[in-house]
């Protein structure tokens, strides 16, 4: 009887090999053939021609040399940053922010657009999105994936945003549009995931696989992170905790109309934020300002710090006795602007109220945490399309 042949067995593995080649100069290129044989395992021969592999599908490149002892200098390699390029769009009420980065996960190009004045959702993205490409210099054939962070509810199965209380001009069917009209794969993301994301690849979680976000800015949010892995819910409404019921606010019977705000939004939003700065004195044009001048003010700011920790340990406390994370992210403006005064209160809060005490830690990824997970979710996804494509 033959002997059961494996068949693409070869193939399979001179891939495998590829990929491993390219995450190694992804993170500690460069390097020469023989620095990639060794740390790959590979006999010199076979990184020999794994290089050529790479060299002629335009994945990597020659970027210099290494002088050595005898014989000539060995020709050091990286991966080619214009073989692959994406972008991730960060959308707001008010304004639109785009960045295109390289397949190397460099920033290359970014743009910033108002949305005040106009009914138009999709020329404003593909505007943003062109100019950002401009910018950097890439065509757009190049560009693989456009990830959009949006606040509000993202179908799992569909990828179609269902709600965004505080944006009204997006519907269903907007994504197809964009695809349409863009002519790439685009994927939206709700912001707080995406944010959680960056955390988890650069920030407060980084090699953690169970925590949580919780993000007060503009409204209230919620991340959770399990076992490595986003949750989402059946519908994509995990995490929007601003709908939580809590005693002493009116609880909505409509909330899935547009503009209609959830009882803990109500108590631990912006607005509340702000009204509680009012209380001791304390004014802003954004919630963030009033909780800097609390924190500035020392001894009299801490009624407000006090309050915003019962408040925001509510929420987290909630999410505890149902998922028990070891650790919590504060994320958000008016979390960052609390600092680590307001860290510390919280945690002391939960484990008060709470049967568990997880850590409670400020967001290491201050800047554009929403921009940068959107970034990190578009190249990890082109990075598996195009690494995982080598031997044709």
């Amino acid at each position: 009887m033959a002997a059961t042949r494996l068949p693409g067995t070869p193939r399979l593995l001179r891939a495998l090999n590829d990929r491993a080649a390219l995450e190694l100069l992804l993170t500690r290129g460069p390097l020469t053939r023989a620095q990639l044989g060794a740390m790959t395992g590979l006999s010199k021969v076979t990184a020999s021609q794994l290089v050529e592999r790479l060299e002629e599908r335009g994945l990597v490149r020659r970027v210099g040399e290494q002088a050595g002892g005898r014989g000539p200098n060995a020709q050091l390699y990286a991966v080619t940053p214009g073989s692959a390029h994406v972008i991730g769009v960060d959308v707001g009420p008010d304004r639109v922010l785009a960045a295109c980065a390289d397949i190397t996960g460099a920033i290359i190009g970014r743009v910033e657009l108002s949305t005040r004045d106009t009914d138009d959702p999709v020329g404003v993205v593909h505007s943003a999105v062109v100019q950002a490409a401009a910018r950097a210099g890439a065509d757009m054939s190049s560009v693989r994936r456009v990830v959009l962070g949006t606040p509000g509810l993202v179908e799992p199965t569909t990828g179609e945003i269902s709600f965004a209380w505080d944006l009204p001009r997006w519907h269903r069917g907007l994504l197809d549009e964009l695809r349409k009209d863009l002519s790439t794969p685009v994927v939206f993301g709700n912001d707080v995931n995406l944010a959680a994301i960056a955390e988890a690849h650069t920030g407060a979680a980084v090699g953690v696989d169970d925590f949580v976000l919780f993000w007060v800015g503009r409204g209230v949010g919620l991340a959770s992170v399990i076992n490595g892995r986003l949750h989402h819910g059946a519908s994509g409404a995990a995490g929007e905790i601003g709908y939580l019921p809590v005693a002493g606010a009116e609880i909505p019977r409509n909330a899935s109309r547009h503009g209609v705000k959830g009882a803990y939004q109500t108590i631990a939003g912006a607005d509340a934020v702000k009204a509680i700065g009012r209380e001791h004195g304390f004014k802003g044009a954004a919630a963030a300002d009033v909780v800097r001048a609390a924190v500035a003010a020392g001894e009299p700011g801490e009624p407000v710090l006090d309050e915003l920790a019962r408040r925001f340990a509510l929420g987290v406390a909630a999410t505890c006795a149902v998922l028990d994370p070891p650790l919590i992210v504060l994320g958000g403006e008016v979390n960052q602007a609390g600092g680590a005064a307001l860290a510390e209160r919280v945690e002391r809060e939960v484990a008060t109220i709470s049967l568990v005490s997880p850590r409670v830690v400020l967001s290491e990824v201050a800047a554009e945490p929403v921009l940068t997970g959107a970034l990190r979710t578009a190249l990890d996804a082109v990075r598996d399309e195009v690494f995982g494509s080598t031997t044709g």
